[in-house]
């Protein structure tokens, strides 16, 4: 049965019918979206809606400092993917044209260097592969423990770049 057809069954009642967490947030989630023109909220209306929903102010003010703080991970998460993806096919391109032209120039000079293209391009390769696996197919655990190494040196860097312009004063 669907959510519709248990909302309009006579012999279900709607305070019988029980919802996951995440599935009533979902549903909310949409319905504000509809019912608002901009897609947008004011405070006070949100404000209005936490207390239809028996939501405190407190509770709210809590959930909108943890979103704060989670909007920027989310940000910072998605910079760290779409940067290592730039780097890996940045190396693939450099493997594919260096590889091109190796192996050009190989077969024009009669071909007797293949083993040392097996020497320079088989670890180049497993390498290639390797992050390939990382990138495509991460490990949770491995890719938490990265992003949380990279997310480091780019508090760092921001802290460093701001503690420089401080020194050196406006320009």
């Amino acid at each position: 049965m669907t959510t519709a057809e248990l909302m309009t069954d006579p012999a279900i009642k709607n305070d019988e019918c029980l919802y996951p967490a995440e599935d009533a947030q979902q549903i909310l989630s949409l319905a504000i979206s509809r019912q608002t023109d901009s897609g947008a909220l004011s405070r006070a209306q949100l404000l209005e809606i936490a207390e239809e929903l028996g939501i405190s102010a407190e509770v709210l003010a809590a959930a909108e400092q943890e979103w704060d703080v989670k909007k920027y991970e989310i940000a910072d998460q998605k910079l760290f993917d779409r940067q290592r993806k730039q780097r890996f096919q940045h190396g693939l391109s450099q493997f594919v044209i260096f590889g091109g032209f190796v192996l050009v120039f190989n077969l024009l000079t009669g071909g007797s260097l293949t083993w040392l293209l097996y020497l320079l391009f088989g670890p180049w390769a497993l390498k290639l592969s390797w992050d390939a696996w990382r990138i495509y197919r991460p490990n949770e655990y491995s890719y938490t423990q990265e992003f949380q190494r990279w997310r480091r040196k780019q508090q760092m860097r921001r802290a460093m770049g701001g503690f420089m312009r401080r020194l050196l004063g406006p320009s």
